[in-house]
């Protein structure tokens, strides 16, 4: 199994991810764009994250996105339901050479 290394900017947050992207979603919603997140989807099973991460919790309720409260990367996102075995792992935390060439699945994240 591959295992990558990543991090915020400052190395407060580390993340460790046990699965080997096969894509990258870019999604559009009202936060992703702003925050630039290109997503790997997997199983929090699959995700190690060390370090102090700040919530967000948006207007919908469903998610709780996580950033570093240092440099303010924004490092993935879990599920409020602790039963949804899925969350969002933002690639751009990991060396470019894991999710450059991975082809990019627009989520429209907009109209909902």
């Amino acid at each position: 199994m591959s295992e990558h290394q990543g991090s915020c900017h400052c190395g407060a947050i580390r993340l460790t991810l046990r699965d080997q992207p096969e894509e990258a979603g870019d999604c559009d919603c009202s936060l992703c764009r702003r925050t630039g997140g290109l997503w790997h989807y997997c199983s929090p099973s699959l995700v190690t994250v060390e370090g102090d991460a700040e919530g967000y919790v948006q207007g919908d309720c469903m998610i709780t996105t996580w950033h570093c409260g240092m440099c303010g990367c924004t490092t993935h996102w879990t599920s409020i339901d602790l039963e949804y075995d899925r969350m969002g792992v933002n690639l751009r935390m990991f060396n470019p050479s894991l999710w450059q060439d991975l082809p990019r699945r627009f989520i429209d994240g907009a109209s909902f």
